[in-house]
C-alpha cells in the first residue's frame, strides 16, 4: 500500500474536493446532489442554486415544485429535492440550523449516507475520513487492495486499516483523481500506468489481441 500511496501522491499531489462550496451546509447539499451524477453537472447547477438559497430556511420558503425545477438537470431530482427540504427542516428543528460535525449525527439527516457524511466531516471539519465512491471502489479493487465482491463498507474498512489515519482524506481525494482522470471505468490508461504491475485487469487489457484469441481457442 505504501507504494500505491507514493505513486498516486506523485501523480496527484493537489487532489481535492471538486464540488464547489463555501461552507459545510453548501457542501452537504452538493454531495447529496452528486449521487449518480458528475461533479461537473452538480457545480453547474449549484452555481445558481447557492446564489438563490443561502440557509436551510431559504430552501423551505419555496414550493417543492420550484426547488425541483432549480435542480432538474440533476439525476433523481424529485427525490433529491424532497430530501433537501426534509434535511433543512431537520437542521432547523434539531441542530439550530447548522450542519452537525459528528459523523453519526450527519447520517441521521435525510439523503445523507455514510459516504456523504465522510465527505462532509473530512472536507468541512478536517476530520480524517475515507469516502468510498465509485472511483475509489473501482481503483481499490483493480489494484488488489480489496476483493472484487467486497461491499463499499468492506472497501472502506480495508483502506482505513492500510492507510495511516492522517493520510485518509488526502488518499480519498487522490484515489478519486486516479480513477476519474487515469484509471477510468472505460478506456483506462493502462499503457502508461505506473501501477500496472498490481492490476490484473490492466495486464489482461495490455495483452495483444492475438494472444487473447489464441487462449480462447485453446480453452
Amino acid at each position: 500500500m505504501t507504494h500505491i500511496l507514493r505513486v498516486i501522491g506523485e501523480m496527484f499531489p493537489d487532489a481535492h474536493c471538486e464540488l464547489n462550496h463555501e461552507n459545510p451546509f453548501e457542501l452537504t447539499i452538493a454531495v447529496l446532489l452528486s449521487a449518480q451524477c458528475t461533479d461537473e453537472t452538480v457545480n453547474k447547477v449549484t452555481a445558481d442554486l447557492f446564489r438563490k438559497y443561502k440557509t436551510p430556511a431559504d430552501y423551505l420558503s419555496v414550493p417543492i415544485e420550484e426547488l425541483e425545477q432549480d435542480i432538474r438537470r440533476i439525476g433523481l431530482f424529485r427525490n433529491k429535492a424532497a430530501n433537501i427540504q426534509k434535511l433543512c427542516r431537520m437542521l432547523i428543528e434539531s441542530y439550530g440550523g447548522e450542519v452537525p460535525r459528528d459523523h453519526e449525527e450527519l447520517t441521521k439527516l435525510p439523503g445523507v449516507g455514510r459516504k456523504t457524511a465522510n465527505v462532509v466531516v473530512s472536507n468541512a471539519f478536517g476530520v480524517p475520513a475515507i469516502a468510498v465512491d465509485t472511483h475509489v471502489e473501482r481503483v481499490s479493487k483493480r489494484l488488489g487492495v480489496a476483493k472484487p465482491d467486497d461491499s463499499v463498507l468492506e472497501v472502506e474498512k480495508k483502506l482505513m486499516k492500510l492507510v495511516p489515519r492522517d493520510q485518509w482524506t488526502d488518499t480519498h481525494h487522490r484515489l478519486i483523481f486516479f480513477g476519474r482522470y487515469h484509471c477510468k471505468a472505460q478506456n483506462p490508461q493502462c499503457s502508461v500506468c505506473p501501477l500496472l504491475d498490481l492490476c490484473k485487469e490492466g495486464q489482461k487489457r495490455m495483452k495483444p489481441a492475438g494472444n487473447r484469441k489464441a487462449k480462447k481457442k485453446i480453452n
